[in-house]
């Protein structure tokens, strides 16, 4: 299964080795490890089947998903042409950037990437090594931070994949709100306490909402306790990464590399608290670490 063995499964038999093989899959990528094959593994399953160059890539609805997305991203995003963040969603910020590239290099504008968008973009990489736009855009959001976090717009999101979770997670949330509320910052919840949204509606509201940071509150059960901010194999997020940093060191965890849709589908800088309980205690700590990263 994409480079990871499944034996001595026979073929159509989910047993030990297929297990075996969908966590170490997940721990590729950056997805939690259970071994259970849910809708985000298997999301992930199937993106990892496509290559740049495969394929046509061209803006549609519903918009196109994939590793070679997220390739053409991280390429244009090196070369100047901006996609935003690469998250392997052919979207509207993508089709401009291919259009830009197109013009660039003129050819065809027909913002479809094909054989000849692909061996131009693999040519010029060969030619220049440069970060990507998106890890440039937020190199320069964290050297402008403000030296306060009063009036800063932050997206909080209790996760609720069941009831233990659910109440924790709302817990240290509504604790973290006020503590931010009385800091002087712009707090938001991204649910309400009996609604149970997915994290892909959730994240969508938080680009609606035109946040500055994203926290999230998790549960892990007996995974790794962290704070997970977005890294792939073609990004990551700076931003992130420092926040994830400075959360982890005060909550006594260490920062991870992470794909979960509240991270790879927010266009701000997202961090997720991953602990194996949480209270109100937690979402304080957050709180006033978040607003020493501001503080400087």
């Amino acid at each position: 299964m994409l480079s990871h063995s499944v034996l001595p499964d026979e073929p159509g038999v989910f047993g030990e080795g297929t297990a075996s093989a969908v966590a170490a899959f997940q721990t590729e990528r950056g997805l939690p490890v259970d071994g259970i094959v849910g809708p985000d593994t298997w999301r992930a399953i199937v993106d990892a089947g496509y290559r740049l160059g495969d394929r046509l890539l061209y803006h549609r609805v519903p918009m196109m998903r994939g590793d070679d997305v997220a390739r053409l991203q991280a390429l244009l995003n090196s070369l100047g042409f901006d996609t935003g963040k690469v998250d392997g969603v052919f979207g509207p910020d993508t089709l401009k950037g291919l259009l830009d590239f197109q013009a660039n290099r003129q050819l065809a504008e027909d913002g479809i990437s094909g054989a000849i968008v692909s061996e131009e973009l693999q040519l010029m990489e060969m030619a220049t090594q440069k970060p990507g736009r998106e890890a440039v855009r937020e190199r320069q959001w964290l050297a402008s931070l403000p030296t306060s976090i009063a009036g800063q717009r932050i997206y909080l999101d209790p996760e609720c994949r069941d009831l233990r979770e659910g109440l924790e997670a709302w817990t240290a949330t509504t604790a973290a709100f006020g503590a931010l509320q009385l800091l002087g910052a712009a707090p938001t919840i991204s649910r309400s306490v009996d609604t149970e949204p997915p994290a892909r509606l959730r994240a969508q509201r938080a680009n609606r909402l035109d946040t500055d940071v994203v926290v999230g509150f998790l549960l892990v059960g007996d995974g790794d306790e962290g704070v997970y901010y977005f890294h792939s194999e073609h990004s990551r997020s700076e931003g992130g990464l420092e926040i994830a940093t400075r959360l982890a060191e005060r909550l006594g965890v260490r920062p991870q590399g992470k794909t979960l849709p509240m991270l790879k589908e927010t266009r701000s800088p997202a961090v997720i608290v991953a602990l194996r309980s949480m209270n109100r205690r937690t979402g304080r700590i957050v709180a006033n670490s978040l607003a020493s990263m501001f503080e400087g």
